[in-house]
C-alpha cells in the first residue's frame, strides 16, 4: 500500500461485548491449542453476517458456536456443534452457510436449530480448511480454502459452487486465501491473501479467472483477514494483527483508517449493517467484542437482503 496522503481516521466504538456467562475460558479447545497456544481466550469471534431481520450472526471458532446478536446488542447462542466455524454467509431463504475449517461447508437452519453438512470434499478429496464465503446475487457461493498455506506453500484455493450445485475450482495457487468479496458488478473477486500481506483481484471471465493480479498491499506483517465492499466499489479490509480496518478506493488508494480509540485489539472480520447499511460492524476477536463505525458510503446489498 502506497500512502500518497494520510488516510482519514474513523473511530470504532464498542457495540456488543460477549457477556461473562457465555465465555468458555479455561475449557479445552484443540483449535486454541494449535492457533493460540497458552491463551485463556473464552471465545474467538469471527465471520459477521446479518440476516433479513437485522440480527447479526458471528461465529465462535474454538467452541463451535454460532452466536446471534440483537440490534440492541444482546447475545444468544443460536447453536453449538462439533466443528470450527470460521465464516458465515446467509442465504435469502434464511439458511446460514458456514465455512467450517474441519468439516467444509455446513448449513444451519434456524427453523430447526440443526447444523448439517452441505459440501465436504471435491472429487473425494477433503478441503485444506475452508475459511470464508460470500454469495453472488444469483445464488452462487464463493469460498476460500486456506488451510495452512502461505508464501512457503502457495496452494490455497478459491471455489465457486453454482446455484445448480456444480463445484468449480477458480484458483489453486493462493498464499493463504482468507476473506472474500465480490465487486459491485460481480465481474471480479477480491481475495485476502493473509500470509502474502495483500489482496488479489480475480476477474471472472468465461466461467473462470483471467488476468489475476494484486489489488493492494498492506503495511507491516500478518496481512488482511475479512473483506467487505461498499456501493462505490471501495474495499474495506480487516488488518487483524494491526487492529485496523482500511477502506481502499477502487484503485487501491487508502481513504480511511478505522480503529478503536485505544488502538488495541484484533479486528478480524467485518460486515455492513444498520437501516442504511452505513454502519460497519467489526469483530475484535481478542476482546470478545463487536465494534461498529459509521462509514461514508453504504455497503453493498447482499444476497441475504434481496
Amino acid at each position: 500500500m502506497t500512502f500518497h496522503a494520510p488516510p482519514a481516521p474513523i473511530e470504532a466504538e464498542p457495540f456488543a461485548a460477549l457477556p461473562r456467562e457465555l465465555m468458555r475460558s479455561g475449557q479445552p479447545s484443540s483449535w486454541l491449542d494449535a492457533n493460540h497456544p497458552g491463551s485463556q481466550l473464552g471465545c474467538f469471534l469471527e465471520g459477521p453476517a446479518f440476516d433479513r431481520e437485522g440480527y447479526l450472526y458471528v461465529v465462535d471458532i474454538p467452541f463451535g458456536r454460532l452466536l446471534r446478536i440483537s440490534p440492541q446488542g444482546r447475545y444468544q447462542v443460536a447453536v453449538q456443534y462439533d466443528g470450527w466455524p470460521n465464516g458465515l454467509a446467509i442465504h435469502r431463504d434464511g439458511r446460514v452457510f458456514i465455512a467450517d475449517y474441519r468439516h467444509g461447508i455446513m448449513v444451519y437452519e434456524p427453523s430447526t436449530g440443526r447444523v448439517t453438512p452441505h459440501l465436504a470434499h471435491r472429487h473425494s478429496e477433503g478441503f485444506k480448511g475452508v475459511n470464508d464465503l460470500t454469495f453472488s446475487r444469483n445464488g452462487e457461493l464463493y469460498f476460500t480454502d486456506q488451510g495452512q498455506t502461505g508464501i512457503h506453500d502457495p496452494t490455497g484455493r478459491v471455489y465457486r459452487l453454482t446455484a445448480a450445485g456444480r463445484l468449480e475450482l477458480l484458483i489453486d495457487n493462493g498464499p493463504s486465501p482468507n476473506g472474500i468479496a465480490l465487486a459491485p458488478d460481480e465481474r471480479a473477486l477480491f481475495v485476502a491473501m493473509t500470509r502474502a500481506n495483500c489482496m488479489w483481484h480475480l476477474p471472472l471471465r468465461g466461467g473462470g479467472v483471467s488476468k489475476a493480479g494484486v489489488f493492494a498491499y498492506l503495511p507491516g506483517m500478518h496481512g488482511p483477514d475479512g473483506l467487505a465492499v461498499d456501493e462505490a466499489g471501495n474495499l474495506a479490509v480487516a488488518h487483524a494483527r494491526a487492529g485496523i480496518v482500511w477502506l481502499l478506493s477502487p484503485l487501491g488508494e487508502p481513504l480511511y483508517r478505522i480503529q478503536a480509540k485505544d488502538g488495541q485489539g484484533r479486528f478480524t472480520n467485518i460486515a455492513y449493517g444498520g437501516a442504511d447499511r452505513k454502519t460497519l460492524y467489526i469483530t475484535d476477536s481478542y476482546r470478545s467484542t463487536v465494534f461498529r463505525a459509521e462509514m461514508p458510503v453504504a455497503g453493498l446489498k447482499l444476497y441475504s437482503h434481496s
